[in-house]
């Protein structure tokens, strides 16, 4: 999409996309010239950002993988983005077949998408709705169709909570989704830090507010540890991204600090 013109219903005309904007992260199609706009204004910021996006989309596919060796085969993607290559339906059918995945998002070309790419795949769906409600998704019938709460599901929220503000209780909403998690399920989360590079955050976090339709809270890694009460975090506990589980052949920065975000994995207790 290199232009504009006829928007779907939905879209903000004037304001990138938090969902596009990462489609361009990942060298993606699925964008608009104002997403690329905001793009390299946060690429000035920080020019490692493609890589960041890169790193964390890797990470996703690892920790579906360990799920589904863990015996997970139910999946809800929240704020789950524009389809692209390595999508969870993808990573978790070929580990597990029959694995079922619900994804979710409130962004117009991410659902279009997502519903184009899975009209042919029974075991998998796209829901429109805010993670904010947790209950919209919860209720909606395309988990009632897939999700079996007698069944362990993980939950996976990568890149999503730094978009929830303080006001908008990101951990009552990991609380509402946990609490209807049967005993071993998972959490999987990532999420930006403002503890290692706190003007690269600042800055980031003001470009997000000036140009985007969701603004950054970036947050310490005690905050976002936080997140995980109720589970037990999955070896090497909260860590950077690069540095959770990583396959042989990755590269293992460094200074794994210059990738401001942590993940971790977490098992509902008992």
């Amino acid at each position: 999409m290199h232009g504009s013109e006829g928007l779907p219903k939905g879209v903000e005309p004037n304001k990138a996309s938090v969902a596009r904007m990462y489609d361009a992260m990942l060298g993606g199609e699925h964008n608009f010239a104002i997403d690329r706009e905001a793009l390299a204004a946060f690429t000035a910021v920080d020019p490692q950002v493609r890589m960041l996006a890169r790193a964390n989309r890797a990470f996703l596919g690892r920790a579906v993988r360990f799920l589904v060796d863990a015996g997970v085969r139910q999946f809800i993607d929240l704020g789950s983005g524009i389809p692209t290559q390595g999508n969870v339906h993808e990573v978790a059918q070929a580990a597990g077949p029959g694995a079922r995945v619900v994804y979710v998002d409130n962004d117009p070309v991410a659902v279009a998408h997502s519903a184009s790419l899975l009209a042919d795949n029974p075991d998998a769906e796209i829901v429109d709705a805010d993670i904010r409600r947790p209950a919209d998704v919860l209720t909606s019938p395309q988990v009632r169709k897939l999700i079996d709460f007698e069944q362990p599901v993980a939950v996976l929220m990568i890149t999503i909570l730094h978009f929830i503000t303080a006001e908008e209780n990101p951990g009552g909403i990991v609380a509402d989704f946990r609490d209807v998690l049967p005993e071993g399920s998972w959490l999987a989360l990532t999420h930006a830090t403002n503890q290692d590079r706190p003007d690269t955050a600042a800055a980031v976090g003001q470009l997000y507010r000036s140009r985007a339709t969701s603004p950054v809270t970036a947050r310490s890694r005690d905050e976002i540890l936080a997140f995980f009460d109720g589970f037990d975090m999955a070896e090497p506990g909260l860590v950077h991204v690069p540095l959770w589980r990583p396959d042989p052949q990755e590269r293992i920065p460094g200074n794994p600090s210059e990738y401001w975000v942590y993940a971790g994995l977490g098992r509902k207790r008992p």
